[in-house]
């Protein structure tokens, strides 16, 4: 009976490296985010993600050795527009995500495999200062300047989800976050910081018709940007989320965030209306979650 519970403790444990949008969308180095761009421009592409590592969890637990191997592609759709005069984007993004987690209960080894439909991210951004609505050839004339930014990210409960398994791929519930991002350039580079928060609705039929909510948890990142020139440039990232400790009916877990990652990120024009993104990211510092590192490449084709 004892190591009956310490599985299913583990099963809710490890459940955080699927089914936690917060943990995994925090984690994201996303440079260039609010740099402005000329409107009419709509992008289609895919990103492929590979991220492995080991998951830091309660140190009371009796699960050791937490070691995990996740893949996501995740096509996406974006356009910028005007909108009163200013810079805007709206972005689609439908992942799917497939993995193994392994862990060691009382020295005995578990592993759980999923596979799925994760839940959708929509993303709005409007440039608030420094970013007005201009065409390509317009844009081409623009001299660069400092720009402020702002945007909200909703994800929807659409991901593959059976509140009898404890581990999921989809949250079941719907998360947003609000965010402010400044980019500062200095001839051909330029230093931006970003500052957001999400917060979660309630998983009201998480396993067994219990209820999981969580705390808000905030998310801060800095990108050092070189453009060597036209669409082609590359970035150091770096990231701090704090907070998002969770309670299920009531009961509060030793789950509470405050980690740290940092990468790079190389953007490469392979044509006209191609490019290719090649990413890299390791956990720096984790108190609970995963310290994955995570490498990726994503391909775009934008056109007007």
């Amino acid at each position: 009976m004892k190591q009956r519970v310490a599985i299913i403790s583990m099963c809710l444990a490890l459940g955080i490296l699927f089914g936690s949008a917060g943990t995994v969308r925090a984690q994201q180095l996303e440079p260039r985010s609010y740099t402005p761009s000329p409107v009419g421009a709509n992008f289609l592409g895919v990103v492929y993600l590979y991220s492995y590592g080991e998951a830091a969890l309660d140190p009371s637990s009796p699960i050791t050795n937490v070691y995990a191997r996740v893949n996501t592609v995740a096509p996406y759709y974006g356009r910028t527009f005007g909108l009163s005069g200013r810079q805007a984007t709206i972005s689609l993004v439908m992942p799917y995500a497939w993995g193994n987690v392994h862990g060691d209960v009382f020295e005995v080894g578990h592993s759980v495999n999923r596979s799925g439909i994760a839940d959708p991210q929509l993303r709005f951004s409007v440039n608030l200062f420094g970013g007005p609505a201009l065409t390509p050839l317009e844009f081409a004339r623009h001299k660069p300047e400092t720009s402020l930014g702002a945007s909200l990210t909703v994800i929807a409960p659409l991901g593959q989800y059976d509140p009898s398994r404890l581990i999921n791929i989809g949250t079941n519930r719907w998360a947003f976050k609000p965010e402010l991002g400044i980019s500062q350039p200095f001839g051909d580079w330029a230093i931006e910081f970003y500052a957001g928060v999400w917060i979660f609705a309630d998983n009201n039929d998480y396993f067994g018709g219990q209820v999981k909510r969580q705390d808000p948890l905030q998310s801060y990142q800095t990108h050092v940007v070189y453009t060597l020139r036209p669409r082609l440039w590359a970035a150091f990232d770096y990231t701090y989320y704090v907070g998002g400790a969770t309670t299920v009916n009531g009961q509060a877990k030793n789950d509470r965030q405050e980690n740290t990652r940092g990468g790079l990120t190389l953007s490469v024009p392979v044509t006209l209306h191609q490019s290719l993104k090649l990413t890299w990211a390791k956990g720096v510092s984790t108190r609970i979650g995963s310290s994955f590192e995570t490498i990726g490449a994503a391909w775009q084709y934008l056109w007007f």
